[in-house]
C-alpha cells in the first residue's frame, strides 16, 4: 500500500461522521484501517457512563460470527479488531456497511451501531484474458463494431474502471457506452478499411484506467487477424432481452433464446453465440448453446444472494464480424427460508418478585425472503407470564406481563414461535428455560391448627413428648425452619421450666417431672421462623395434659382415727335388719379409675352380724341384735382404688350394742383399760361439756346483739333514706347447726350477705350420722365431744364417686 493510500486512510478516519438518534449510532470508516485504531466513542456517543458498561457486562452481537470491532468497555471505545476488505466484505454493493450491536444487562438494553465502510483506491481494473483475438475480413466496412472484453475493478465510486484507451493506429479506435448500472460498456469502431495484402495481422494494447488517486491501471493484447471478404455482420433482433426464474430452479432451465441472423451465405453467415468474457459469476451460472442460441441455466439461483443478472451476449460469423446484445435476468423470490431467531441476550433467572415489564431476553428474527415471505411474527404460549414485545428491524423482547411465583411454578420453559406470512408459511421457534429465583414471602405453616398431648404423671425430667412440625413453601434458606418458645408463665413460672423446643427437629422435651394432682394442663404457643432476610414466623398453640398415675392410696375421712381416743358407734339391741350402723367415708387425691373407691369389710368381732357396702361404704347390720352378741364389737374396713396396682388404706370402726349410756360406759371401761385409756376421763368430759355450754351461750348474746345491731340500723336507713356512712361489714360464722345423737357432727356455714339482704334467713344444715361416743385412752370416764367434721354427708358421698 503506498504512502499516499496511508494518508487518504488517515483524513478519513479524521472526517468520519457520527450520528445518533433513538440509540443508534452511526460511523463512517476507510477500509483497511491498521488493527486497534478507533472507530469512536461509544460510551459518549450513546451517553452511558463506563461504569455502565463494564456492570452490564457490555458486549458486540453480530448476527454472523465475524466481528471486525471491538469493544475496550474500560475506556468505551470501538476498536478495529481485524482488517475490513470492503470488496471482500460487500463486493460492488453500495453502500457497505457493518450492522451489530451493543446489549446491556441488568437491565437490558440494546444499541444499534451502523459502521459503513467507505472505499480506498486498492484495486486495479483487471482483465480477465491478456489476450483477445479478432479475425476480421478486408472487406470490412468503415463503422463495423466489436465487442472487446471489459476490465472488472473491485473499487466502487471514483475509485472503480473510469475509461479506456487503445494505442495509436490507423484503423480503429474505442468507443464507450455507459450502462444503467454504471459499468463502462466498450466497443471497437473500424475507422480505415484493412487491407490484408499490406498488413494480415495487427497489434494492438488495450489500457483500462480507474478514476483514484493515485489513477491504477492495466492493459491486455489485441491481436486482429484479417481476412477474406465478408460482407455482411451478424445483427441482434434486439438489444435487450429480458427473462425471468424462479430461485431454486433446477438446471438446464431455459431462460429465453437470443437471435442474431447474417444476410451472407454460406460460411460467412454461420452464426456463433457466446457469452462475453467476465470476472464475475455470470459465466458460471448461465450457459449458451452456440448455435441455436438459446440460453439455459447452469447452476443455482438464489434471490437471496443475487435479484437479478445481466449476461452480454455476442454472436460472430466465420468473417469475424460480431455483434452484441444484453440479457437481464430477473431472479423471483420463493418462500423457501425459514425464520431465523438469533438470540441477543437472554437471563436463566429471573426473581419472583420481578414486577411486569422486565426485560428477560432479547432475540432478533432474520427471514431473507421478501414480501409476505419475508414478514415474520412471533407469538409465545398465552398461559406463560411473559409476553412479546418488538422493536424496529426484526428486534423482539421477551418481558414479564404477570407476576411471578416460584411456589407455583419454578421453572418456565418458552418456547418463541415465529411465522412468516407465506402462502405457505415457515416456521422457527426456539426453547428457553427460564429459572425463578425465591424470595421470602411464604411463612412458616404447621400441620395443625394447635396441638394436644398427653404425658403421665411422674414422668422422667427430660423425655420428648411429641414433635411439631412447620412446612415453608420457599426454598433453601428461606425454607429452613426453626422452632422455640414464646415467652410465657404457666402458674406465675416461665414455660421455659416446664418444656423445652429442640431449634431444629421441633421435638418438644419436659424438663422437669409432673404432679398430677398440682397441675393438670397446661398451654403455651411455639414460634416457627423461617431463615429468610427478613425472616417470617408464625406460631401455634400446645396444650399438655398430665395424665394421672395410681399414686396415691385412699384418705379415710371418717370415723376419724386418732391416737387420743377411740370412736365409737352405738346400735341399739332393738335394730332392725339394715339398720345403718355408719357409713366410712375416704377419698382419692388421684383421678378416674384411680379414684373409684370400693369398701369390704377385712375382719370383724362377728361377721355374720355386719356388712359393709361396697360402693358407699355403709355399714348395715344384716340381721337382728341378739342378747348372745357382745356389747363390744370392732370393725376393720379396707378401702381400695381401682387403679393399676391398687392402693388401700384400713379403718377401725367400733360399735357398742347397748340400750344404755351407763352400759355402755360399763362395757366399754374394761375396753379403754385395756387400751391403756386414762383413768380422769369423767373430768374431762365434764370439763369438755362446761366449755361447750359457755360456748354456746357466748354465740346466742353474740347473735342477739348482731339482730339487735341490724334492727337499729335498718330503722336508721329507712328514716334517712340510705344516706348512711359505710360501715364495713364483716359476715359471722355460724356453727353447731348439729341435731340430736349420741354423736353430735358440726357444720359450719360462711354465708356474705349483701345490703338488700337484710330481711333473708340463715338455714342451718342438721345431722345426717349416728351418735358418737369419744373414749379417752387416759381411763377417765367423762365422754369428751369429739372435734366435729365440716364436710357433710352429701359432699363426702359426691367425692367418693369421682
Amino acid at each position: 500500500m503506498s504512502d499516499n493510500t496511508v494518508v487518504w486512510q488517515v483524513l478519513l478516519v479524521a472526517l468520519f461522521v457520527v450520528s445518533s438518534l433513538h440509540g443508534q449510532v452511526s460511523y463512517s470508516i476507510p477500509e483497511e484501517m491498521s488493527k486497534g485504531s478507533v472507530v469512536g466513542n461509544i460510551a459518549q456517543d450513546l451517553g452511558l457512563d463506563l461504569k455502565r458498561l463494564k456492570a452490564g457486562k457490555a458486549r458486540i452481537y453480530t448476527e454472523d460470527s465475524t466481528q471486525y470491532i471491538e469493544l475496550n468497555k474500560d475506556r468505551g471505545l470501538l476498536l478495529i479488531r481485524e482488517g475490513i476488505d470492503r470488496e471482500a466484505l460487500c463486493g460492488k454493493r453500495t453502500p457497505c456497511a457493518l450492522h451489530f450491536q451493543i446489549i446491556l444487562e441488568n437491565p437490558m438494553e440494546l444499541y444499534s451501531i451502523n459502521v459503513e465502510i467507505t472505499d480506498i483506491n486498492d484495486n486495479p481494473p483487471v482483465f480477465e484474458n491478456n489476450e483477445m483475438k479478432f479475425k476480421i475480413s478486408e472487406s470490412a466496412v468503415v463503422g463495423a463494431k466489436f465487442v472487446l472484453e471489459r476490465a472488472n475493478d473491485a473499487d466502487v465510486g471514483v475509485n472503480d474502471l473510469q475509461s479506456y484507451s487503445l494505442n495509436t493506429n490507423d484503423n480503429f479506435v474505442l468507443k464507450l457506452k455507459s450502462q444503467p448500472d454504471g459499468r463502462k460498456f466498450v466497443e471497437m469502431l473500424l475507422q480505415k478499411p484493412l487491407d490484408r495484402e499490406k498488413h494480415d495481422t495487427l497489434s494492438l494494447v488495450l489500457t483500462a484506467v480507474d478514476g483514484g488517486d493515485p489513477q491504477l491501471s492495466s492493459t491486455a493484447q489485441i491481436h486482429v487477424t484479417v481476412l477474406d471478404v465478408n460482407d455482411n455482420a451478424p445483427v441482434f433482433t434486439k438489444p435487450i432481452y429480458r427473462a425471468s426464474i424462479a430461485e431454486n430452479a433446477p438446471k438446464g432451465t431455459v431462460l429465453t433464446t437470443v437471435s442474431a441472423p447474417d444476410a451472407d451465405q454460406g460460411s460467412n453467415g454461420d452464426v456463433l453465440y457466446s457469452i462475453a468474457k467476465t470476472m464475475d459469476e455470470t459465466r458460471n451460472m448461465f450457459e449458451i448453446d452456440e448455435k441455436t442460441g438459446v440460453l439455459k441455466l447452469k447452476g443455482v439461483v438464489d434471490y437471496e444472494k443475487a435479484r437479478h443478472y445481466e449476461i452480454d451476449v455476442q454472436a460472430s460469423d466465420e468473417g469475424g464480424l460480431t455483434d452484441s446484445c444484453k440479457v437481464q435476468i430477473d431472479v423471483l423470490d420463493t418462500n423457501d427460508n425459514s425464520p431465523v431467531i438469533n438470540i441477543l441476550s437472554m437471563s436463566n433467572v429471573i426473581s419472583e418478585d420481578s414486577k411486569p415489564g422486565v426485560v428477560v431476553g432479547m432475540f432478533k428474527v432474520q427471514d431473507p425472503d421478501s414480501g409476505d415471505d419475508g414478514r415474520v411474527e412471533c407469538l409465545t404460549k398465552d398461559s406463560l407470564p411473559f409476553t412479546l414485545k418488538t422493536t424496529t428491524n426484526g428486534f423482539y423482547s421477551l418481558v414479564t406481563d404477570d407476576e411471578l411465583d416460584r411456589e407455583r411454578n419454578a421453572v418456565y420453559n418458552i418456547t418463541v414461535t415465529c411465522n412468516d406470512a407465506g402462502i405457505q408459511s415457515l416456521s422457527g421457534s426456539i426453547s428457553l428455560s427460564l429459572q425463578v429465583s425465591d424470595v421470602n414471602d411464604n411463612v412458616p405453616v404447621f400441620e395443625k391448627s394447635s396441638y394436644v398431648a398427653s404425658i403421665v404423671e411422674n414422668n422422667t425430667p427430660g423425655i420428648s413428648v411429641f414433635s411439631l412440625l412447620a412446612k415453608d413453601a420457599d426454598w433453601n434458606q428461606n425454607a429452613r425452619v426453626s422452632y422455640m418458645l414464646e415467652d410465657s408463665t404457666v402458674n406465675g413460672v416461665p414455660v421455659s421450666s416446664y418444656v423445652s423446643v429442640n431449634a431444629e427437629s421441633g421435638v418438644i422435651n419436659v424438663v422437669r417431672s409432673f404432679d398430677y394432682e398440682q397441675i393438670k394442663s397446661f398451654q403455651f404457643r411455639v414460634k416457627a421462623q423461617d431463615g429468610g432476610s427478613p425472616p417470617l414466623s408464625s406460631n401455634v398453640s400446645v396444650v399438655i395434659n398430665i395424665q394421672d398415675q395410681n399414686d396415691n392410696a385412699p384418705q379415710v375421712l371418717y370415723p376419724v382415727q386418732t391416737s387420743g381416743s377411740l370412736v365409737a358407734e352405738i346400735v341399739p339391741r332393738s335394730a332392725d335388719l339394715g339398720y345403718l350402723v355408719t357409713k366410712v367415708v375416704a377419698v382419692d387425691v388421684d383421678s378416674g379409675q384411680n379414684a373409684w373407691l370400693s369398701y369390704k369389710l377385712q375382719k370383724g368381732s362377728d361377721r355374720a352380724l355386719f356388712e359393709v357396702g361396697a360402693q358407699n361404704g355403709e355399714i348395715r347390720t344384716i340381721r337382728q341384735v341378739t342378747d348372745k352378741d357382745a356389747v363390744k364389737q370392732k370393725l376393720t374396713v379396707i378401702v381400695e382404688d381401682n387403679g393399676q396396682p391398687s392402693r388401700s388404706a384400713t379403718v377401725n370402726v367400733n360399735v357398742a350394742l347397748a340400750d344404755s349410756f351407763p352400759e355402755v360406759l360399763s362395757e366399754f371401761s374394761d375396753f379403754t383399760h385395756d387400751k391403756h385409756y386414762n383413768d380422769n376421763l369423767t373430768f374431762y368430759l365434764v370439763l369438755a361439756l362446761a366449755v361447750v355450754s359457755f360456748l354456746f351461750i357466748v354465740s346466742i348474746i353474740a347473735i342477739l346483739s348482731v339482730k339487735c345491731y341490724r334492727w337499729r340500723r335498718e330503722r336508721m336507713f329507712y328514716k334517712s333514706n340510705g344516706n348512711l356512712p359505710v360501715i364495713p361489714y364483716y359476715p359471722p360464722l355460724y356453727a353447731d347447726a348439729g341435731g340430736t345423737g349420741t354423736m353430735q357432727r358440726v357444720y359450719n356455714y360462711e354465708l356474705y350477705r349483701t345490703t338488700d339482704s337484710r330481711k333473708s334467713d340463715v338455714k342451718y344444715g342438721g345431722p345426717c350420722g349416728q351418735s358418737i361416743i369419744g373414749l379417752d385412752t387416759s381411763g377417765s370416764q367423762t365422754l369428751p365431744h369429739m372435734q366435729r367434721d365440716r364436710m357433710s354427708c352429701e359432699d363426702l358421698e359426691d367425692q367418693q364417686r369421682v
